[in-house]
């Protein structure tokens, strides 16, 4: 089942427990504001014309609800230009004070069409330098992309579009860290703290909806 205290709270606060209970998607960003979100490390987020828009960086915006397990997350983003670097955060292990804890100790979905430089461990719908994407349907900017990541036990997919680029359980192989930013490699936890990053005043980013579903 979907739990945790914190979301339990929230979504009992603000009146939304039932719709949990159906399975229906339920919306973590009001398209207004950043209520129920906070940033950590160098530049920031807006909401600018009902969207998330990047800032700066390298940092990062998570939900302050809690940790969140065995569920969906739908995040629909595109990118301002043809490619630019991005990523949402999982299974991080306690609440984000600074932003590169997130990266050595949960794993980041990579959004990243392109990846220069890098190879194809680094791309979008990847968990960060550790999977090998199974297809790369990521669309160039300006097109909107819509990523859907389902936490389910130990187990996590990624599907960018419709298709999938990730299927991975903890204890799968992965290739050794290479570079000094890549992620430490080992377990994660089944439930953790998830966000979304905003990665350097180069690389502008805009987030449309983040949206939660329970696994039923």
């Amino acid at each position: 089942m979907f739990l945790l205290r914190p979301f339990a709270l929230l979504t009992l606060a603000c009146g939304i427990l039932p719709a949990a209970e159906t399975g229906a998607w339920i919306s973590l960003f009001n398209g207004k504001d950043l209520s129920g979100w906070q940033h950590v490390g160098p530049g920031n987020m807006t909401v600018e014309n009902g969207l998330i828009q990047s800032h700066g960086g390298m940092g990062l915006l998570y939900w302050v609800a809690g940790p969140i397990g065995n569920c969906k997350l739908r995040v629909v983003f595109k990118m301002r230009d043809r490619n630019d670097n991005s990523g949402v955060y999982i299974r991080i292990p306690i609440e984000p004070r600074e932003p590169w804890m997130p990266v050595y100790y949960g794993y980041e979905v990579q959004i990243d069409n392109i990846a220069e430089g890098e190879d194809e461990y680094h791309v979008t719908g990847t968990l960060y330098s550790l999977t090998k994407p199974l297809s790369r349907p990521g669309k160039p900017g300006p097109e909107w992309n819509t990523m859907v990541i389902t936490l389910d036990g130990k187990h996590t997919v990624v599907e960018v579009n419709g298709r999938k680029v990730t299927d991975y359980s903890e204890g799968d192989s992965v290739p050794p860290k290479k570079l000094w930013f890549e992620p430490e490699r080992g377990p994660r936890p089944m439930f953790g703290f998830f966000g979304l990053q905003n990665h350097s005043d180069k690389d502008i980013v805009f987030f449309k909806s983040v949206e939660l579903q329970p696994l039923k």
